[in-house]
């Protein structure tokens, strides 16, 4: 999403990996991971325990590895020297010294905000100026702990204890960006920031991902006028709509942790980004 905001699609490539965990060492061990797609492959998938589906071996965007002919995420982070095991997305990969740059979104984000200004066609964006840089710096604290990691806390407790001290701490940050919105445009002031990428990417997925598969059935977006129309209007932003993947992004979820979703049933949904299409008011604020 930054990228694309930023123009840098002439100068730095992505590669979209399969939406579907798949084993990432077939008979050797049984770690499960992110895969690259097989676009000329005439096979379908199952979830990496074996049900489900089937899935494609590609969708849209899920293209081979193109430099070093990699099967896997995994494989990228051996060639990197790194075999910790955490085998993350995303990944800001450098073509000439073949290596990882940084593995971590807030890093990257960054980056392509500050540093590649010089290929960018939009160069005079800046989504961490310097004015408001405490104010975006102190919402992505609460909004990171409650909310982008909050959803996984929920999904992930492993008791009611565990959940519902995650659920708390969500459904207040939830209403905090609703009583925030009402009064300003964006989540750190009255400009664009990355403060509002780091929010929206949990907020578009969470109607029709978080609400039912990890139980952050508290609040919804679209039953949040003042969160709703804030959606809207990024995701009408020139080069965003072209990054929101719904199906794939529901792909990972339901089919990609078989202990949640056992047999990766894809619930039908309400389909948001339809909701997400019609007119915004933020104009008026």
């Amino acid at each position: 999403m930054t990228r694309s905001l930023k123009g840098l699609q002439n100068a730095i490539s992505v590669t979209v990996v399969h939406p579907i965990w798949q084993p990432t060492r077939p008979g050797k061990d049984d770690h499960c991971g992110w895969v690259f797609g097989d676009p000329g492959a005439d096979k379908t998938l199952t979830n990496a325990e074996g049900r489900g589906g089937p899935f494609k071996a590609a969708y849209p965007g899920n293209e081979e590895e193109p430099f070093h002919g990699a099967k896997s995420v995994r494989d990228l982070y051996d060639r990197a020297g790194d075999d910790e095991g955490k085998y993350t997305v995303p990944i800001l990969w450098d073509k000439k010294t073949n290596t990882i740059v940084s593995n971590e979104s807030s890093e990257i984000i960054r980056m392509l905000n500050a540093e590649f200004n010089a290929f960018s066609d939009k160069a005079d964006l800046d989504l961490y100026p310097v004015d408001l840089r405490p104010a975006i710096d102190e919402v992505n604290g609460w909004v990171y702990d409650n909310l982008n990691n909050g959803v996984y806390r929920c999904g992930f407790a492993r008791s009611q204890q565990a959940y519902d001290k995650a659920i708390e701490g969500l459904t207040e940050a939830f209403e905090k960006v609703d009583a925030i919105l009402q009064k300003q445009r964006y989540i750190a002031g009255d400009r664009f920031t990355e403060a509002d990428i780091r929010l929206f990417v949990t907020l578009v997925r969470f109607d029709e991902v978080y609400t039912v598969y990890f139980k952050t059935n508290t609040r919804s977006v679209a039953t949040s006028p003042a969160i709703l129309n804030y959606c809207r209007e990024i995701y009408q932003m020139p080069g965003v709509k072209e990054t929101v993947d719904m199906e794939q992004i529901k792909l990972h979820y339901y089919a990609s942790h078989p202990q949640l979703n056992y047999y990766s049933i894809i619930p039908r949904g309400p389909d948001f980004l339809k909701l997400l299409d019609e007119p915004h008011d933020r104009n008026s604020m």
